[in-house]
């Protein structure tokens, strides 16, 4: 296991929005965080987390990494995480063109100056429209890639067990993947290789940047918050490579979404999903996510019996569905109703207490 973990219980990362309005996590943001490892999850992944003071925010009390402040916050959930017996990872995150709010500039980077498909998510913001992203420049470039680096050292330094590179659902690492982002001409643009090379890039730096012993995972996934059809062109061709340049840039993890047990990929018909890819095409340690409830769950145990399986709205519905699950105990779907109309942690709670649910 890349981890040690008391189990397989994974707590998938969820945009909460709900820290306070410079980024800094808040007493709520501990007791959310600290019900999951009390509930008996063994691993719990942080929300997206803003890593620079430019264009990596993406939404509106989006929690950051960023300074001496939001750290110290931090550092107290991740204390209480542990004490309730689980390890923590966190997820680090640049908007990238999928940019709804932002404290320090006014306009989105992106690969190439492409508007995402669909509307923004009023879950997370009242926005009129996507903003019209430019074209990241080598100087953006590296200053994104300079922010995953601090911000994972600084994930060390107040004592995460790991970060997870935020490489999926349409946000800046994905967006350099998609061929509807990333229509640049240079050495990050066109071919997949090139597409590949600058996540490559990031992924190489923070393995370099934290301890040996100092856990980086990356997760991936074709579709986007806003485009549940796109998919790489090149089908499985894409993901095996890319999976194989993870697993040699140094990743301890690759964290898979958008997959699961009856869903079919990949462009050119392949019968795998990108889970099994992963464990066919590395040795790297796996985290599966998408779909998984208390119907399936033992079926991906079996099929993937190293990997560690993340819940997300079944997680939301029931933050001790380990012991429930285990106990054979009745579990509860999510009834959006708790993300309405902001998917904040103040409106679930206001939720809860007049549901009478703990």
């Amino acid at each position: 296991m890349f981890i040690d973990v008391p189990n397989r219980f994974t707590v998938a990362p969820m945009t909460r929005t709900s820290a306070d309005e410079h980024g800094v996590p808040t007493e709520l943001m501990g007791d959310y965080y600290e019900r999951f490892a009390k509930g008996g999850f063994g691993l719990v992944i942080t929300e997206g987390v803003y890593t620079d003071d430019r264009a990596s925010q993406g939404y509106v009390n989006q929690p950051g990494i960023m300074n001496a402040v939001q750290a110290d916050a931090w550092h107290g959930i991740v204390q209480r995480i542990h004490a309730a017996g689980s390890k923590a990872i966190m997820q680090l995150m640049h908007a990238g063109a999928q940019m709804q709010h932002n404290n320090y500039v006014d306009q989105p980077i992106a690969p190439s100056a492409v508007q995402p498909k669909g509307e923004p998510l009023s879950l997370y913001g009242d926005v009129p429209g996507w903003l019209e992203p430019t074209e990241a420049t080598q100087s953006d470039l590296e200053h994104a890639l300079n922010g995953f680096v601090a911000s994972a050292k600084k994930a060390e330094e107040i004592g995460f067990d790991g970060v997870e590179l935020h490489a999926a659902n349409g946000y800046l690492l994905n967006e350099f993947l998609s061929t509807h982002f990333n229509q640049r001409t240079d050495e990050f643009g066109g071919s997949l290789d090139k597409r590949i090379a600058y996540v490559e890039q990031v992924v190489r730096a923070v393995r370099a940047a934290v301890s040996d012993d100092f856990v980086v995972g990356i997760r991936i996934g074709q579709i986007t918050v806003t485009d549940n059809d796109y998919q790489w062109p090149e089908g499985e061709t894409a993901a095996v490579k890319l999976v194989r340049v993870l697993a040699e840039a140094g990743v301890d993890f690759i964290h898979t979404t958008d997959t699961t047990v009856d869903r079919k990929p990949f462009a050119n018909g392949s019968e795998k999903t990108l889970a099994e890819v992963v464990a066919t095409e590395t040795n790297v340690g796996l985290i599966i996510n998408g779909g998984i409830d208390e119907a399936n769950y033992a079926d991906y145990a079996a099929q993937f019996p190293n990997a560690l399986l993340a819940l997300g709205k079944k997680a939301l519905a029931n933050p001790d569905f380990p012991e429930r699950f285990k106990a054979g105990d009745t579990l509860a779907d999510l009834d959006f109703q708790m993300l309405l109309p902001k998917a904040t942690l103040e409106n679930e709670w206001k939720w809860r207490a007049e549901q009478g649910v703990e």
